[in-house]
């Protein structure tokens, strides 16, 4: 075992290399820590996300089988600090009477991230060594996400944005920007096409992460703000298909009978 109290008094040791011995410390800990709960690992040692999970849209209280419940989850407005001068309307808007505005889920419109990551459907993580790839079972979006790589310089604004990914010890974090305006989790709170949001996913114990966002906003919020999370590993599930348009039978709330509605008496 290393002995810290002995290398510390060493004479000759530089300040540079003391404090880089004490910037590994606490991710040594860290690894040692995860390693000790079981915490699966790839080849180069990092932690390994694969799987398929129950995200935050869960209560996460496995019952027989490997089941679990699906809830209505939301960022807390609390969390949330004080809005831009003039923001107010960019964040709340106004109904329009236009679905595709007002509510554009209910047209199989992507809720797009972040609020997809709040979805009460499961996700699916594929890691390799370069790169981590999310499909999420809602509208079978999915986000590749390459390690150690930077942003492009430009960047096209989409539903998901653009993401990368590093590691910071034994956490997996992510950087998303090129976010287009959109719903951020509800359809009457939405975030500006200036979003960046960072993510932070790592182990608790081996069938349980933590994972925290941070919202950047500068166009809505007058400061960053973080809430957290808990993402739940289920080692019996498998990604549905999940079509919006199939069997849509309420497409903007207008509804039409089923066909066994129809039926003759």
């Amino acid at each position: 075992m290393f002995n810290v109290r002995k290398h510390l008094f060493v004479p000759f040791m530089t300040a540079a290399a003391l404090v880089a011995l004490l910037a590994i410390l606490p991710a040594a800990a860290q690894q040692a820590a995860a390693t000790a709960r079981g915490v699966p690992r790839m080849p180069n040692g990092k932690p390994n996300f694969s799987g398929v999970w129950a995200g935050p849209g869960f209560t996460h209280k496995v019952g027989p089988n490997d089941t679990d419940t699906p809830i209505v989850t939301s960022f807390d407005r609390n969390r949330m600090p004080a809005l831009v001068p003039g923001a107010e309307a960019l964040f709340h808007q106004a109904p329009t009477g236009d679905l595709r505005h007002d509510d554009p889920t209910a047209l199989c419109l992507p809720d797009g991230h972040p609020r997809q990551v709040l979805a009460p459907y499961a996700q699916q993580i594929i890691q390799t060594p370069g790169m981590v790839a999310i499909l999420y079972e809602y509208m079978h979006f999915f986000r590749v996400i390459p390690l150690d790589k930077p942003h492009p310089k430009e960047v096209d604004l989409t539903y998901m944005g653009d993401a990368v990914a590093k590691w910071e010890g034994d956490t997996l974090v992510i950087d998303t920007i090129g976010l287009r305006e959109w719903t951020l989790a509800a359809s009457n709170q939405w975030h500006s096409d200036a979003l960046h949001t960072v993510e932070r996913l790592h182990y608790i114990d081996a069938t349980t992460a933590a994972y925290e966002i941070t919202i950047d906003d500068p166009k809505i919020f007058t400061k960053p703000w973080s809430q957290e999370f808990q993402m739940k590993l289920h080692p019996t599930w498998s990604i549905y298909e999940q079509v919006c348009e199939e069997n849509n039978r309420c497409e903007g709330g207008k509804c039409t009978p089923s066909d066994s509605q129809n039926v003759p008496k």
